[in-house]
This record gives structure tokens, C-alpha cells and sequence, in this order.
């Protein structure tokens, strides 16, 4: 009789050597990748606390040397920095409600079969996905519109965005129809069975629309640059856009501000020091934000995406 074959040897936990080989080097990988995707913040965070000759020098890198929080203070003291808070809150709170609720609606009506040439409309929002006018026609389109140094320039023009609604057509397409076909027995509308059965179905991919619409609103700069000459609206990212730019004149007054002849050098204001402290105070909400939707991320993403 022939021999029975011997199993491969198996590591520690049941495991083949090579498989936990794998996982070692998976594990180094992405480590390291982690490592690289976090350390930029990181190292901006340790040089807006660190002594500032020492970080115009370039030898800050790894911790932070002469640790204070002068920059943080100093920076605040910039005019103007509170209204563009305001209104980079209030247009990142306000454009992300509308926008998700927008998409979520338009998402779900573009699924039903009776929706007046659903496919021809549904075609039209992809298509502007990939054409576009131009700044100059969407400028004019803006101004004649009366969008210009006007808060709502800020929301309009974003409530609708192609891509959130084929997400949320996905996924809604993914919902067992016989859900919303016990509500249509009941005499429930289209409006009914949205908010009352699909809307709260869909948490998982709109928290992922909303993060995506969150940081849009929260990162935008360019809508300010075009249509806003009012400085009252100006937004945080426009001001750490002009201030990154200006760092050199900026740092000039921050330290000319300052008014004492026994000044602490190790304090004094510096283009890098001005750079990476606006940077850091406009990048850290954001930060704060992004980890409570990240469990909703990934799954929001892929269910739906692949039917069985």
C-alpha cells in the first residue's frame, strides 16, 4: 500500500511557516506605509511647538526641541481668523447637510422605473462628471446669478454632486424592494418610503457621502478666490492660502507686534514657524472629524458595489 502524504509542517498556532512569513512582511509593509502617510503631520505638529531658529534651520525632524505654544498664541492674534472660522464651519455644516440629503433623494428617484426618461436624466448627471464649461462661463454663470461675495455661493453650486448620487443609486439598489413594496400596499408615496424606510437604510454610505462632501467643503479655497472679494467672507483655507504666501510679510508683523527689545529669539515669529502653525490649526478639525466615520467608510463603500 503507498504511503500516506504528510501534511506540511505547521508553525506555531497551526499556521505554515510561510504563511506567517507573509504576514510579517504584510504587517512590515503596511506599517511602514502607515508611518509614511502619518509622519508629515506629525512632523508639522512637533516643528509648530518647537523653537523656532531651530525649525527655520531644518533640525527639527524627529521630536520637538525647546517645546512652547507661543506660535499657537501668536497666530491667533491674526485679523480676521475668527470670521473665516465661522464661515468655514458654518459652510462646511450646512453645505454637507443639504448635499447629502440632496444626493440621498436624487440617488433614490433616479432608481425607480416610473421617474419621467429616469435613464436619459441619469445619463445627464454622469456626463457632467467628465465635461465641464470652463471658470470662465461658470464665473459669469455665478455673478448672474447674484453668487458673488455672497454666503450661498458657498452652498448652491455643491448640493448636487454626481458622484455621491451614484453612490447612494448603488447602494439603494442593493435594498430588497419587497421593504419598500409593503409600504406602497399601505398607499405610502415616494417621499414617505424615503425618509421613513430608505433614508434610514442608507446611514452606512451616506456617512461615507459625508465625509467626502465634509472635507470638500472644509478644504476648498478656490470658490472664495473667484467670487469673494468681501473679506467678512472670507474661509479658513483662503487665508492659509494668501498667509503661506505672505509668510515672510506675516511674520514681519507678528514679531514687530511683539514690541519688546528683550524679546526671546526662540519665540519670534519666522515664515516656516507661521506656515506650518496656520497649516496645522486648519488641518486638525478635520483630523478630529475623520476617525468617528472611518468604521462607516470602508463598508459604505463596498456594500452594494458587488451583487451576488
Amino acid at each position: 500500500m503507498a504511503k500516506e502524504k504528510e501534511p506540511a509542517p505547521r508553525g506555531i498556532g497551526g499556521r505554515s511557516a510561510s504563511a506567517r512569513i507573509f504576514d510579517c512582511v504584510n504587517y512590515l509593509f503596511f506599517g511602514l506605509f502607515t508611518l509614511l502617510c502619518v509622519y508629515p503631520f506629525y512632523y508639522i505638529f512637533i516643528n509648530t511647538i518647537s523653537d523656532n531658529t531651530l525649525t527655520a534651520r531644518g533640525q527639527v525632524l524627529f521630536y520637538p526641541m525647546g517645546v512652547h505654544l507661543s506660535n499657537y498664541v501668536q497666530v491667533m492674534k491674526i485679523q480676521g481668523l475668527g470670521e473665516a472660522t465661522l464661515i468655514s464651519l458654518g459652510r462646511t455644516v450646512i453645505g454637507t447637510v443639504l448635499s447629502v440629503f440632496a444626493s440621498a433623494f436624487v440617488g433614490y428617484l433616479v432608481t425607480k422605473d416610473k421617474m419621467w426618461h429616469r435613464k436619459i436624466w441619469y445619463r445627464f448627471i454622469v456626463a457632467t462628471m467628465y465635461f465641464n464649461a470652463g471658470i470662465i462661463p461658470w464665473y459669469i454663470l455665478m455673478m448672474n446669478l447674484h453668487l458673488t461675495n455672497n454666503f450661498l455661493g458657498y452652498i448652491i453650486p455643491g448640493i448636487m454632486s454626481p458622484f455621491n448620487i451614484i453612490l447612494v443609486k448603488t447602494y439603494v439598489e442593493s435594498i430588497p424592494s419587497a421593504l419598500e413594496e409593503s409600504a406602497q400596499i399601505d398607499s405610502a408615496g415616494y417621499w414617505v418610503r424615503f425618509t421613513r424606510i430608505i433614508f434610514p437604510l442608507c446611514l452606512p454610505i451616506l456617512a461615507t457621502v459625508t465625509v467626502f462632501t465634509a472635507v470638500g467643503q472644509w478644504n476648498a479655497f478656490q470658490d472664495t478666490l473667484f467670487l469673494m472679494t468681501d473679506r467678512r467672507l472670507y474661509t479658513l483655507q483662503f487665508l492659509l492660502y494668501r498667509y503661506i504666501n505672505e509668510s515672510n510679510a506675516l511674520a514681519t508683523v507678528l514679531k514687530n507686534t511683539g514690541g519688546n527689545v528683550n524679546i526671546n529669539l526662540s519665540l519670534v515669529q519666522t515664515p516656516t514657524s507661521v506656515r506650518m502653525t496656520v497649516t496645522m490649526i486648519v488641518v486638525a478639525p478635520i483630523l478630529l472629524v475623520y476617525p468617528f466615520f472611518q468604521r462607516y467608510f470602508v463598508g459604505g463603500i463596498m456594500i452594494g458595489a458587488v451583487k451576488g
